[in-house]
């Protein structure tokens, strides 16, 4: 008895026996039996089919699934107007119809290549490419000299983004999540302040000399003024990087970090449709599209004017902001409806001062490079329009909170903006 119950103990010690041997052996033969068939290289074929399912999916969340995608056709229709009729007036409604799409699907894009970057680089890519349309606009408008457009068209834009979608989302905003007082990042909008009357002083005091007649050299000076202002002012913008990105990251992230921290489902909803490739090419593929659209845009400007009897500085100032800003406005809306407003002050504010402090100087120098005197004497009643609006909007953002009370009276602003600019006449074009 107590040589079985030994040798029962032997069964049941960690020594392995034969039968442990023979699991382990033909466990060991089943792995190497089931590993070749796990490492088999996929075929040719289903490499092909994985592409064409992806590039499939992608074209159609990108193409497909927006509905503001059927004005897409309307584009080429505006390419073929050009050369088969004369009739300008129609070639700028359907360019306009034929990019507000493409714009919309730009700061799509931009979004979900902010998935992959984060708030605060996210805000700044979608600012970037949301202004794309209006830099390819006035490159186009700069070589063919006409640099009042481009004036117009940047300013436009600034007024546009500050009141128009910023208005539009504080009120969709404050509706959505009524009576809830939204908040964002105090620090971040005061110093997007600074950073915009900044510009308004570079704006202005070209402006000034020219309207005083104090230039020591008369047309010359604000000139000479001017480009050294737009150097000033590039340095200021990337120093304004540096000290967002880098330096004082911070001060952008921390509301982000306590909405997070309190909102943990919403990682199911901000989960990517495309991937960040996908999205870089979208980006350039439409990028490149609104480009060819631009060019035909510019050239039927005048002829637009003309037949539709309305002011070119209306159509610059108003028309073309709301098309190129279709991406400011459409995400702006949708982050505010998450409540996510810090991510909309660096799409609206971000993008007005991303123009006001790189675009315009940009386009000054660019203007410089080209032989063309462009300026940023944007005469006196733009300036104005400016000074006010800066003023306006800085005394909006400085409590840190948001209702759709600020929004309504942001749209009703713009409204007044837009009446003005319909019934003023820009005085260089008489000239």
């Amino acid at each position: 008895m107590l040589e079985l119950s030994s040798e029962n103990i032997d069964l049941d010690s960690d020594e392995e026996s034969p039968l442990t041997l023979s699991q382990s052996a033909v466990a060991k033969q089943s792995f190497q039996f089931e590993v070749p068939h796990t490492s088999v290289p996929k075929s040719k074929s289903q490499v092909l089919k994985k592409l064409q399912y992806t590039a499939f999916h992608s074209v159609n969340v990108v193409l497909f699934k927006a509905k503001i995608n059927v004005l897409l056709p309307f584009g080429p229709l505006a390419v073929l107007l050009h050369y088969l009729t004369g009739r300008h007036g129609w070639v700028f409604f359907f360019s306009l119809l034929g990019i507000t799409p493409l714009a919309e699907r730009l700061g799509y894009a931009t979004e979900q290549l902010a998935c992959y970057t984060g708030n605060t680089v996210g805000g700044l890519l979608n600012a970037t490419f949301g202004n794309a349309t209006e830099m390819i606009i006035s490159i186009y408008a700069l070589k063919n000299g006409m640099i009042r457009v481009v004036q117009q068209s940047l300013l436009g834009s600034i007024l546009s983004n500050m009141l128009l979608v910023l208005g539009c989302a504080f009120f969709t905003g404050g509706v959505v999540h009524y009576p809830k007082v939204q908040r964002f990042n105090q620090t971040a909008a005061i110093v997007s302040s600074g950073l915009l009357l900044m510009a308004v002083m570079g704006i202005l005091l070209p402006a000034v000399l020219h309207f005083t007649h104090t230039e020591v050299h008369f047309g010359k000076s604000e000139l000479a003024l001017s480009r050294f202002s737009s150097c000033i002012m590039l340095v200021a913008y990337a120093s304004y990087l540096f000290f967002q990105l880098k330096s004082h990251t911070n001060l952008y992230d921390s509301v982000d970090e306590e909405r997070e921290n309190n909102e943990e489902d919403s990682d199911e909803e901000e989960a990517p449709e495309i991937t960040m490739w996908e999205s870089i090419v979208w980006l350039t593929i439409l990028t490149l599209w609104v480009s060819v659209l631009s060019g035909y845009l510019v050239d039927a400007i005048q002829g637009a004017s003309d037949s539709w009897n309305m002011p070119v500085s209306f159509i610059s100032v108003i028309l073309l902001p709301i098309v190129g800003n279709a991406a400011e406005h459409a995400s702006a809306i949708m982050f505010a409806m998450k409540d996510k407003l810090d991510i909309t002050l660096g799409v609206a504010i971000g993008s007005s001062t991303q123009i006001s402090m790189f675009v315009i100087p940009f386009c000054v120098v660019v203007g410089w490079i080209m032989g063309q005197p462009m300026d940023l004497n944007f005469q006196l009643f733009e300036t104005a329009t400016l000074f006010i609006t800066v003023l306006v909007v800085a005394f909006m953002l400085q409590e840190g909170t948001s209702n759709y009370f600020k929004g309504v009276m942001l749209i009703l602003c713009y409204l007044i903006v837009a009446a003005s600019f319909f019934v003023h006449v820009d005085k260089s074009d008489d000239e």
